[in-house]
Formats: structure tokens, sequence, C-alpha cells
């Protein structure tokens, strides 16, 4: 499931090229994500828990036959359509997240020595949050239906990636410490106003895995001008880190988010957001990034909850 990923999540970076986008490059890491599918069926059927079992399945005939999986997303690249490009992949992405969510079983790696008593997430988990408007106002959804009082974000958080950050905020969310939290807009940015929270006394170090590495490094940031791309971008919509710690460039805030507005009009070289490699990147927005552009400061999250993956959460 991993190199499926991997191909797909290629497609991300070229959709940031600002003039023509290779779309026949993107034909072609769709078609070897799907090659891989259909070779290793058996393999990603044979992984999944007893109890998984059905819902897995229908998982992966989705993902190959649904126009939500690789076959809407060819046809979006063959229309040369990159909204739709960026709603399939996201969607396919998706699928793929929940398929290896039913099989993670622990991380590949030891953590560092001084972290290993940290909360950590082994494989992937689900966060949804519930929001309301600060003002008394509505939501607009993509599901329809009219306007909203309570708007939900789902977020996939990769603890394979970002065990330690994914396992602090997902922690955090288990303690209720986002209940009832205020948001805070910014131009490239909405974050959670927990900025003085003191995240039960964790310095939570700078956690970002480079591409094709083994393991994640920390209390480092990236140079990518120099060609060091991490696995998990900020450089997409709806991509959620945590800030920087106050007193530290060397660590993460251990209590204060954000969920990144990433526009391609304000990026930099290659697509690329100026901050790239700069932050420790643990998840993204899979359901629900339409509502990100609608939130305003003072908005509020009225419930966080973990709703797959708590039992990958090692305390």
């Amino acid at each position: 499931m991993k190199q499926i990923q991997e191909s797909l999540e290629d497609i991300f970076y070229l959709l940031r090229i600002p003039q023509r986008k290779p779309y026949g490059t993107m034909e072609s890491d769709v078609k070897k994500a799907l090659k891989l599918a259909e070779d290793d069926k058996d393999a990603i059927l044979a992984a999944l828990p007893a109890d998984q079992k059905e819902k897995g399945t229908q998982l992966y005939n989705d993902l190959m036959t649904a126009k939500g999986g690789f076959p809407g997303l060819l046809d979006a690249i063959a229309a040369k359509d990159a909204d739709k490009v960026s709603i399939r992949l996201a969607s396919s992405l998706d699928t793929i997240a929940q398929l290896e969510v039913m099989q993670a079983t622990g991380l590949a790696f030891l953590l560092p020595k001084e972290f290993q008593d940290f909360p950590h997430l082994t494989g992937r988990a689900v966060a949804e949050l519930t929001l309301e408007k600060g003002d008394g106002s509505t939501f607009v959804v993509a599901a329809g239906g009219g306007p909203q009082p309570v708007g939900v974000l789902e977020i996939v958080l990769d603890g394979y990636s970002a065990p330690l950050t994914a396992g602090n905020f997902a922690d955090m969310i288990q303690r209720g410490a986002y209940n009832g939290i205020k948001l805070r807009n910014t131009e490239q940015a909405v974050l959670s106003d927990t900025e003085n929270l003191n995240g039960a006394g964790r310095e939570l170090p700078i956690e970002i895995l480079p591409s094709g590495e083994f393991q994640p490094l920390y209390r480092t940031t990236l140079n990518v001008q120099d060609g060091e791309l991490p696995v998990l971008p900020l450089s997409v919509y709806g991509a959620v880190a945590m800030a920087h710690n106050k007193t530290s460039e060397d660590f993460s805030s251990p209590s204060q988010f954000f969920f990144y507005l990433y526009d391609r009009r304000n990026s930099g070289l290659g697509g690329l957001s100026f901050e790239e490699g700069q932050f420790s990147v643990f998840g993204y927005v899979t359901k629900g990034r339409e509502l990100l552009s609608q939130l305003k400061t003072g908005d509020v999250i009225k419930e966080a909850k973990l709703v797959s993956g708590a039992d990958r959460v090692v305390q």
C-alpha cells in the first residue's frame, strides 16, 4: 500500500507546476499505482484483520472501480481538469489511508531513546473535528442540504511518517484538550488558539521524514532548495501541522496546530510553499475541506475525537 500511496502522492507535486501541467506523467503514476494494486490484491486483502475483511474488500473495490478511485482519477487527467484531479486524488488517497489504518500493526523503526516515553501513533488514525461559527452564522457543506449550524472535518493522522507528532495530537484529543478551543485565521493558515496550552508539559521535537529515508529526522528542518523534500508535504491545501515552539526552532508547539491553506499563486519554485520542510506535518484534511475557507477568527472546535485508530496510540 505504501508504494501505491507514494505513486499517487507524486501527483500532488505535479499539480503545483504553474505552467503546462505534465498530465502524461500523472497518468503514468496512476497506472503504476493501479498495476501495483492489481498485482498485490491478494496480499492487500490478506493483511486485513478478519473483522475488517468485508469493509476492506469494499474499499479496495471502490478504489479499483469507482468514480472516486482510479477510474475517476484517470478520467479527470484525460480531461486535463486540475480541480477534478485534485478532488479525486484526495478521494483515492483517503481510501488508501483507510486500508492502511486497517492493516497497520506498528512502526518499522525505533523512536529515539529520549522520545520513547512520549505518546506516539503506530500507524494511522482518523480524527473528527466538529466546528461551530463563533458569530452564530452557518457553514455551507459540499453535501448540500442548505446552511448547517456545524461543520465536520475529518483528518487522517499519519503515524508512519510522523509518529510522535501524530501521537501527541491524538493524545491531546483523547484528553479533551481541543474541545471548546477557538480558531484564529491568517492569510495562509487557520490556527488553534492554544499557544499557551502546556501540552502535558512535553517538549515536542520537530519531526520530518525526508523522501527516500527510512525514518524521520528530529530537531531539524529540510532545505528544499537542495532537493530535500518531505514525505508529508506542507504544500497541500488542508495539510495539518504543529506550529513552532515559541522558544526553540528545534521544537514544535506541543499544543498549537494549524490547517495550511496552500495557494499555488503564492508558492515558490516548483509550486512549493516557501515554508516547505520547516514544519512537522502529521496529517491531512480528507473530508470537509470546503469548510477551511469559511473558518474565521473566533470560530470554535466544539468537539474533537478519534473515530478510528485509538488503539494505535501508545502512551
